[in-house]
């Protein structure tokens, strides 16, 4: 048996505890293991609280007030949650309106600025310190830094994560999980 589900939410606050507990209540209705989960859980909030704060068009972050005189509600002030349930794996994403991620260029540039480094002599965000590509995509933030540890936390509690962008306009992060299952559960796989 497979299940899913979508959530269509507002970028507000309150919007993330909300997508939360709907997935930690479906994983235990399910019979999902509890630290699997939780892992989860943790996941879909760093990526729900990333499209509440930047999903959106400049001046608008989470607020509700809406940029160029659009009702709250318009497309940009939303986000969407869907997470798929198939026989030993899960996979969510959170889809926003937002700018999306910068382009590799655009991040390699940034690098190389910041480093000093003359162009191409600096790793990309991509294949960081000479690695493969897709090894990892978030860069890590300075240990003193307040915020922008949601990607790295993210990548670190899934299996296997993307971050892309929409066509069009916005970003999309997608991550699965390998489920374990407590005994007796609902869709363990046969």
């Amino acid at each position: 048996m497979s299940m899913w589900w979508s959530l269509h939410l507002r970028r507000e606050a309150a919007s993330v505890p909300l997508a939360r507990r709907f997935l930690l209540g479906t994983m235990e209705t399910a019979g999902v293991d509890p630290d699997i989960s939780y892992d989860l859980s943790v996941a879909l909030s760093e990526a729900c609280a990333n499209a509440v704060e930047h999903g959106g068009e400049q001046g608008e972050a989470g607020t509700g007030v809406a940029a160029g005189g659009r009702q709250p509600g318009a497309a940009c002030g939303q986000y969407r949650v869907t997470a798929y349930l198939d026989g030993e794996k899960c996979r969510i994403e959170v889809a926003d309106s937002g700018p999306g991620f910068p382009s590799r260029r655009a991040r390699r540039a940034a690098a190389q600025a910041s480093a000093g480094c003359p162009p191409d002599q600096q790793p990309s965000a991509s294949h960081p310190a000479g690695g493969p590509a897709g090894a990892r995509t978030a860069k890590r933030p300075a240990d003193t830094a307040e915020s922008g540890r949601g990607l790295c936390l993210i990548e670190e509690l899934a299996d296997h994560v993307h971050f892309g962008n929409r066509p069009g306009r916005g970003a999309v992060v997608s991550f699965d999980k390998i489920l374990k299952w407590r005994e007796g559960a609902l869709l363990m796989v046969s």
